[in-house]
């Protein structure tokens, strides 16, 4: 798509990484069909063909307008649109930018920013614990929307003490430890069970996705900065072979530190072999299925009827569709896809509280189909979609992580 930038862009990094992007997208709608706002709403401008051409009229110089912005705003960042493009167009990334851009013309309103700041501040501060559970203290007398999100977590398991040659790193995440503690103990039962000893830096919190996706690029950098710091004297010294990132939305932004701080002298180097070391746990995994396998024959639980909700962050932002599937399959379970699973389900990080109408819709949708296939627990593997899923199902929902180490344990 031929781009001419205004001056105000024009050889500016984001303006030169729009306009690299730009001329890549051919217009050519493919990605409409896969586009879950799209679907919904039946909006050009809600789409990802639109919303790019949004983006590209505000940086060849059109007035940004508080219409652009609601129509970014609905955008999940799901990016089903990047798997189905055959251009190979990075629409998160654009998006990203055109956010930034338009929110620096265009002020919000007052409540509007409040709520955005009040998720990028409590959600990611190591207070977020104590302000959950006080928030489940008043549940009854929170709004639906909120109400929802304070159900009581699974307890959380004994985290393994034997020592092992062989070290990851784990990024503990800032909600996840508070709202699903257990997933992460799970995770760490599960490698300990194969000869691998799980690690946490003191000082690694938030990933930096919550403030990048909330208007606070300078504080997402901040949180990268502050992992890699957190992470570095060990991997300088090689003691940890991997970071293992256990929410795939995470594991998203964790890959990408190197492309977000290249421009960065003192961090540019590091931040790109933390993003080579990290990996997710079926990447991760993967290499081990036959010691997996082995520690599984163990198991006397007789396997369920298990459904399996791919992240969108899973395979479309890691691009690892299909992979932890195969590996289940590998290890003796069968996980059923439902229909349209490549569908977001609406959680996408903070977008269930920013656009609650647009998300129980898209939940509904992925829940109905998900109930077709009669499942016992559905499996995923991200809190977000995890969370968001349960609330709306008696049907346990859960990381298969926590999946597989109850296995481990049954024998």
């Amino acid at each position: 798509m031929q781009t001419r930038l205004s001056p105000e862009f024009a050889g500016t990094p984001d303006g030169e990484r729009a306009e690299a992007i730009l001329r890549a997208c051919v217009h050519c709608g493919f990605c409409t069909a896969t586009c879950p706002t799209y679907q919904l709403l039946g909006d050009e401008l809600d789409g990802p063909r639109g919303r790019i051409y949004q983006i590209k009229q505000v940086l060849e110089g059109a007035e940004a307008t508080r219409s652009a912005q609601l129509h970014l705003d609905r955008c999940l960042s799901c990016r089903s649109c990047e798997t189905t493009c055959p251009s190979g167009v990075r629409y998160g990334e654009l998006l990203d930018i055109g956010r930034r851009v338009v929110d620096d013309k265009v002020q919000r309103p007052a409540g509007e920013r409040l709520k955005r700041a009040a998720l990028r501040q409590v959600l990611s501060s190591p207070l977020f614990g104590t302000a959950l559970g006080l928030g489940r203290g008043v549940r009854g007398l929170l709004p639906g929307a909120l109400r929802e999100k304070l159900a009581s977590p699974r307890p959380a398991g004994a985290w393994p003490t034997r020592e092992h040659a062989r070290k990851v790193f784990m990024l503990a995440g800032c909600v996840q430890p508070a709202m699903a503690p257990n997933i992460n103990a799970a995770t760490a039962r599960v490698l300990d069970a194969i000869g691998v000893q799980s690690l946490l830096a003191q000082q690694a919190g938030c990933c930096g996705a919550i403030r990048q996706h909330n208007g606070d690029h300078a504080g997402a950098l901040h949180d990268m900065r502050r992992n890699i710091d957190a992470w570095w004297p060990r991997v300088q010294r090689g003691e940890v072979e991997a970071i293992v990132v256990n929410a795939s939305g995470c594991g998203v932004m964790v890959k990408d530190y190197g492309r977000e701080l290249a421009a960065d002298p003192a961090y540019a180097d590091k931040a790109a072999r933390i993003a080579e070391l990290a990996l997710d746990p079926v990447e991760f995994l993967a290499g081990q299925a036959p010691a997996l396998a082995q520690a599984l024959r163990r198991r006397g639980e007789p396997a369920q009827r298990l459904a399996w909700h791919p992240p969108c962050s899973l395979q479309h932002g890691l691009r690892l569709g299909g992979r932890v599937e195969a590996l289940m399959r590998e290890l003796g379970f069968e996980l059923a896809l439902p229909e349209q699973s490549h569908l977001c389900c609406g959680s996408a990080g903070t977008y269930s509280v920013l656009q609650p109408e647009l998300s129980h819709q898209l939940r509904d949708n992925k829940l109905r189909n998900l109930m077709q296939l009669q499942p016992e627990r559905v499996l995923s593997a991200n809190i977000g979609c995890i969370q968001h899923l349960q609330a709306g199902t008696a049907v346990p929902v859960q990381h298969w992580l926590e999946y597989l180490d109850e296995q481990l344990a049954a024998g």
